[in-house]
């Protein structure tokens, strides 16, 4: 290398797009403003165009800021359906209500096909709502347009971009606070991915906790994938521990419920010998045996605040897209944690 900086990359003009995809530039105006009809093989040359060359449609295309479609779109993870199925309910109630229609899509593993698909969507919505964990802020800020409005959920929140996000730091502290309660002594945690928004913000409370209330003590962590068959894996590795703690948090339902499995399998009980708690509150926790103590989210609160927040920045350009706005979930108490003297669960 010379140390000498080249020169800045020149932007992308619309002439550019016209001329990778091979089309006129009435065809990319049309593409990039909903307008008239346009072939589907000419729209995905044209979105691939301005993925590749990274185009931001401004100046001339100023009408794609002030018009208005009535639609606002719904960016999620690449994952099964079920566990957005009350966010996406919540959001879609809230739209509804308000007189707009509500596209969901998928952000795909691969980060050119993510880019096609945020194009694709961005001629045709007032908005963006994106739910994102497995992303930093790198990654956000190429994936989404600087001019159309964003709202993320559950995700790292950039420095120009609004967000409404679990206090999962407030709900791991009062969790363990009730494990502290009950007579544990030694918590261990069944983290999430890493490099997940959520699970590292409940690992790093996990962490919090355990200089707050144990001071000193050590506990092991074990490395989980939010999938049931993680917390089976940790949960016989801690049943064969020659000294066990005997509490576990699991970052997710459903990594707890794998663990749980996994230590009755072994001989040992719950919460007799190991209390178990962990997070989202989904229907299953409920119904294990013992019930299990968790960390309610109401993820359709959360969507219903994201959408309101957006259609805010919708219709006052000048709101600062800042505010990060917490969701607090509720502790519910369960016989998995030996919840003598602590508050319990009404629903169960």
């Amino acid at each position: 290398m010379d140390g000498t900086r080249s020169a800045p990359r020149r932007a992308a003009t619309v002439k550019d797009v016209a001329r990778a995809a091979g089309v006129s530039i009435a065809s990319v105006s049309r593409v990039i403003n909903g307008t008239g009809p346009v072939a589907q093989a000419t729209r995905q040359r044209v979105t691939d165009a301005i993925a590749r060359l990274r185009y931001v449609p401004h100046g001339g295309a100023a009408s794609l800021v002030k018009r208005r479609h009535g639609v606002v779109g719904l960016l999620l993870p690449a994952l099964p359906a079920e566990p957005f199925a009350e966010l996406v309910r919540g959001i879609e109630e809230t739209a509804r209500r308000q007189g707009r229609l509500l596209l969901v899509a998928r952000i795909p593993d691969d980060d050119g096909e993510s880019l096609r698909t945020v194009a694709g969507l961005k001629g045709h919505v007032d908005g963006l709502l994106c739910m994102a964990p497995h992303l930093d802020t790198g990654a956000l800020a190429r994936l989404l347009p600087e001019d159309l409005p964003t709202v993320l959920m559950g995700t790292h929140a950039t420095a120009d971009q609004g967000a409404c996000v679990i206090d999962n730091r407030g709900a791991v502290l009062e969790l363990m606070g009730h494990l502290k309660h009950t007579g544990c002594r030694v918590v261990a945690h069944i983290a999430g991915p890493a490099g997940n928004h959520d699970a590292g913000e409940r690992e790093h409370a996990w962490r919090e906790a355990l200089a707050r209330y144990w001071p000193g003590v050590e506990a092991p962590l074990f490395r989980g994938d939010f999938e049931e068959a993680s917390g089976y894996a940790a949960g016989c590795a801690i049943a064969r521990l020659e000294t066990r703690p005997d509490a576990v948090f699991a970052a997710n339902d459903l990594m707890a419920a794998g663990a749980m499995r996994a230590l009755l399998e072994a001989g040992l009980s719950v919460p007799g010998d190991v209390a178990i708690a962990g997070f989202d509150d989904i229907p299953l926790a409920s119904l294990l045996r013992p019930a299990l103590t968790s960390v309610h989210v109401d993820v359709a609160e959360l969507g219903r605040r994201a959408l309101a927040r957006l259609l805010e920045v919708i219709e006052q350009p000048e709101l600062s897209r800042e505010r990060i706005e917490p969701v607090r979930p509720t502790l519910v108490v369960r016989a998995s944690t030996g919840a003598a003297g602590a508050p319990t669960d009404s629903r169960v």
